[in-house]
């Protein structure tokens, strides 16, 4: 009995020197890398003892929050814009940015068979409203305008639109029904590498810019231990898969 009261003792004592040591970081994070930020937070704390705080949001928001004093330490971005701005601003941290991943676009709804795997449901024009994310701010939603532009159909289909702050306020407008469909993220439908429900077509990257998504920390995480764990477990080979398996690419 004696080995087995020496590892419970030995795990008490890691554990004590983990709460001891353990620092929390605060991230903001695009709407659109929701549930892998999530999946991650929890692995950052049973790998390290540190906690995430996950804010979600627009990225065009955060860039304002964050120039306005807003207490984030690490910021990820939906673009490579606005932390290569923050960085070139002088408001992160030198050699900290890299790119996490590279976003997929969808047209999808919540109905299935509404969405074709070629799209033609936009020019059929068979439905009532069309939800993309706010272009000014997200990224997602810009890619979502330069798609219809490029097919021609952005007069058509103007009438047809409902605008969301975020991706994910997008993504709500579809899977509510208040929109029939709309432009959103692949890894917002995607659940173990599956459509998880309804119909999409996946916009082919010809149709816009590719979506470089970036992370950087930011000034005030500067030598927190729990912002430079979380990039670490950010560009691990593990969490490159994890990533990879709600539709984003990763290199």
């Amino acid at each position: 009995m004696r080995p087995i009261r020496t590892l419970v003792t030995l795990a008490a004592v890691m554990v004590a020197s983990w709460s001891a040591h353990a620092e929390t970081v605060h991230v903001a994070v695009a709407a659109n890398f929701t549930e892998p930020a999530k999946a991650l937070a929890a692995i950052l704390e049973k790998t390290t003892g540190h906690e995430a705080r996950l804010s979600f949001g627009a990225s065009g928001a955060f860039y304002t929050q964050i120039k306005n004093g807003a207490p984030f330490d690490v910021f990820l971005s939906a673009d490579d814009e606005r932390p290569a701005r923050l960085e070139k601003e002088g408001d992160t941290v030198p050699g900290s940015r890299f790119t996490y991943a590279t976003g997929q676009l969808v047209l999808w709804s919540a109905k299935p068979g509404l969405v074709d795997d070629k799209g033609e449901v936009l020019q059929g024009g068979q439905f009532n409203k069309l939800a993309i994310a706010n272009p000014k701010n997200a990224p997602y939603g810009a890619a979502a305008v330069e798609a219809m532009n490029r097919l021609g159909l952005q007069a058509t289909l103007q009438p047809k639109l409902v605008t969301g702050e975020s991706i994910g306020q997008t993504y709500n407008f579809v899977a509510t029904g208040n929109a029939d469909l709309g432009f959103v993220a692949m890894s917002q439908v995607l659940q173990g590498g599956r459509l998880k429900g309804g119909s999409m077509w996946v916009v082919p990257g010809s149709l816009h810019a590719p979506i470089v998504q970036d992370a950087v920390i930011l000034k005030r995480g500067q030598g927190n231990p729990a912002a430079k764990a979380w990039m670490a477990l950010l560009s691990s080979p593990r969490t490159k898969d994890l990533i990879r398996s709600y539709g984003y690419a990763v290199k």
